[in-house]
């Protein structure tokens, strides 16, 4: 599945080619055995006030694609964010050198953190496409320090049982999170932890995205937040599907004496519109067959609640 194999060939002479993304997401992963998956619509007021959301992608693009709407329908909710990049990005994006594409990447990083509302960036450093390189370990363990340090109470990342993964770095990191979340709530792991004053603290929901199948049992509604995705990933422009990919479809086009009306008269509303139409297709579609105008899809995993809990709350009595 070649996620920047969008538009391809046609009108645009393989302009395209390599560098539009997330157009042929895996059919929908629902039926009758699975349920309909529970629809998350925006709550009103502040309801995750004090709660923190680690957003967790191996590269720039990642997030941005796939969940920039639910991250920023949470941060919107009350939520605090950070953002954790897995890679330096060296091997994705424009750049006259490897140095100058990392650069460039970092400064759309931090651009992409400011635009979903997230507070704070950690830079794992990892080359990219060889994550797999890093020790499980101390990917592991590093992810473990920053949940307990910023007490991240819920987490935004690739679903590490997500189908037919073709990049390393995606399942790599996806599987190192999922880890650090249970592990990070352990009081034997890293007792130095405790020694500096960090004490533990588990990770109780995640909201995992995917490329290829998965089991989604949660669509979440982002129509009220489409165009500020839109804006998100227009920060992306040294290696995302939008940068100016609109702008020289407008100006292409023109020089053979066409125009596309979606694109508009100028540059701006080119790239805009772009994105909105045709790379964010598949949320409109999802949107489309729930009942509204833009979604994004998930494996969520809740809080675990204690069916002891459950029972006390319904029948403990006043002695």
């Amino acid at each position: 599945m070649h996620r920047r194999g969008f538009l391809g060939a046609g009108v645009t002479g393989g302009m395209f080619a390599g560098s539009a993304a997330a157009a042929s997401q895996a059919p929908r992963q629902w039926g009758a055995e699975q349920g309909q998956p529970f629809l998350e619509r925006n709550q009103s007021g502040k309801p995750h006030q004090g709660k923190m959301l680690a957003v967790i992608q191996p590269h720039n693009d990642d997030v941005p694609l796939f969940a920039a709407g639910t991250v920023l329908k949470l941060i919107d909710e009350g939520y605090e964010g950070i953002l954790i990049r897995a890679t330096n990005d060296d091997h994705a994006g424009s750049g006259a050198t490897p140095a100058e594409v990392i650069a460039n990447n970092e400064d759309d990083n931090f651009d992409i953190a400011r635009r979903m509302g997230l507070k704070q960036v950690f830079d794992l450093g990892y080359q990219n496409h060889r994550l797999d390189d890093a020790h499980p370990i101390e990917l592991r363990a590093r992810l473990i320090f920053i949940f307990r340090v910023m007490k991240v109470n819920t987490v935004v990342c690739y679903d590490p049982w997500g189908h037919y993964e073709e990049n390393p770095d995606h399942y790599f990191i996806a599987s190192a999170v999922e880890a650090a979340c249970w592990m990070s709530g352990g009081r034997w792991d890293f007792p130095e932890h405790r020694a500096a004053g960090i004490a533990p603290h588990g990770v109780s929901e995640k909201y995992y995205f995917a490329r290829g199948p998965q089991l989604v049992n949660r669509v979440v509604d982002i129509s009220a937040y489409v165009d500020k995705k839109v804006d998100v990933n227009i920060a992306n422009d040294t290696q995302g599907p939008a940068g100016v990919n609109g702008s020289r479809l407008r100006r292409r086009l023109a020089e053979q004496g066409k125009k596309l009306p979606v694109l508009g008269d100028d540059d701006d509303t080119a790239n805009r519109q772009y994105i909105k139409e045709f790379v964010l297709e598949n949320d409109r579609e999802l949107g489309r067959e729930f009942g509204v105008e833009y979604a994004e899809k998930f494996h969520y995993i809740g809080p675990e609640t204690s069916k002891l809990d459950d029972y006390i709350t319904r029948n403990a009595v006043s002695v």
